[in-house]
């Protein structure tokens, strides 16, 4: 039995303090995942301050690619930021120089075949990131289209040819 003369003290309703302390753990959580996620960006792309260059984390391309990309005036090593195979067996590389430029080169029959420029291997230096692609422009203006599904080649005279990427 309670006396009539309760002294105890009221509930306070506690809605409006767990609402602001679920904001600004929400806050918190939000600013820690930028600040990991920039830490992050900054890791895999390097900033040379010396250079100016950008230095893309990933495997160096083939070295016939790095041959034929020192010619056409790539910068530094190129590295790998795509790299297919096709159901012909024509492996494609898209790679990105220490400029930030990016190279196409592809090769039928792969890496093990013979690699003769203009013949079995086409490099090609005027190469723009489209989407999760790439598209690279021949000296001829048929345009190379390649993303990790399917590389479409757009001919001049208005063919199109595309063969669906396999996984090697």
């Amino acid at each position: 039995m309670t006396p009539d003369d309760d002294h105890s003290q009221q509930r306070r309703p506690l809605f409006f303090p767990v609402v602001i302390a679920t904001v600004l753990l929400t806050i918190i959580g939000m600013i820690g995942g930028y600040l990991l996620s920039q830490h992050r960006n900054s890791r895999n792309v390097a900033n040379t301050a010396d250079s100016g260059y950008v230095v893309v984390d990933g495997d160096p391309c083939p070295e016939q690619t790095q041959s034929v990309g020192a010619e056409q005036g790539g910068t530094g090593v190129l590295r790998e930021v795509l790299h297919v195979t096709t159901a012909k067996r024509t492996e494609i590389w898209i790679c990105e120089d220490e400029a930030g430029r990016f190279f196409y080169h592809a090769n039928k029959g792969g890496a093990g075949a013979p690699w003769v420029e203009g013949k079995t291997a086409l490099f090609l230096d005027d190469v723009q990131p489209v989407g999760s692609g790439y598209v690279a422009r021949a000296w001829d203006g048929n345009l190379f289209t390649v993303d990790s599904q399917r590389l479409l080649i757009s001919y001049t005279d208005g063919r199109q040819e595309e063969q669906r990427v396999v996984v090697s």
